[in-house]
């Protein structure tokens, strides 16, 4: 089956005033789609990579053919990192989680503004187009950042909190400022949704 592009889960504007309507429309319809048409394309003619999930593609990626393996990493990450991005905002969000991600938060980093601080600096440093992001690695929380539309699903851990920190994410209000995008970008994290993911990777 053909990948799709997910419907976003709430109108153009509702992330106003951190995130304009014109980024999100743009962003949404225009960029994200481009990977899934281009991912698409790439495995026109090839129904064993047709049936795979975009998790199973990313954790076994040497098992893509090495003449589109790079195409596939990145349209498949594309898809991946857009899709948890989207997904981890909502409107009239924001504050910090409660409950076992708040002190898991705790013991890994030492406090919520500690963790702030640390995953707001991977992402504003991240050199070039990439992703910050919060990750479940075995039994413990991890922050990073990845080049391009790598991901660390293809690292073996398990993405629950993601940062986008392309150009095109906020360069029509903020221009060259990405640091004053990622501020505002906690404004808008659903807590809820984060929760609901880490709670799926410590079953």
């Amino acid at each position: 089956m053909p990948h799709e592009l997910p419907k976003l889960p709430y109108a153009y504007d509702a992330l106003e005033p951190y995130i304009d309507a014109k980024t999100v429309e743009i962003h949404h319809d225009k960029h994200h789609a481009a990977y899934v048409n281009n991912l698409n394309k790439l495995l026109e003619g090839r129904p064993e990579l047709q049936a795979k999930t975009l998790d199973q593609i990313l954790t076994s990626l040497l098992a893509i053919p090495q003449e589109i393996r790079a195409g596939v990493t990145f349209n498949a990450g594309g898809i991946a990192n857009h899709n948890l991005y989207w997904s981890t905002m909502s409107p009239n969000a924001g504050g910090e989680p409660t409950g076992d991600l708040a002190d898991a938060i705790k013991e890994s980093f030492g406090s919520f503004q500690d963790f702030k601080q640390k995953l707001t600096d991977a992402a504003v440093k991240q050199f070039g187009s990439g992703w910050g992001w919060l990750t479940v690695d075995g039994n413990k929380l991890t922050i990073s950042s990845t080049l391009n539309h790598d991901t660390p699903l293809s690292q073996g851990k398990k993405p629950i909190l993601i940062v986008d920190v392309w150009e095109h994410a906020y360069y029509l209000k903020y221009q060259n400022k990405r640091a004053d995008y990622v501020t505002n970008w906690w404004n808008l994290i659903d807590w809820d949704a984060v929760t609901k993911l880490f709670m799926m990777t410590t079953k």
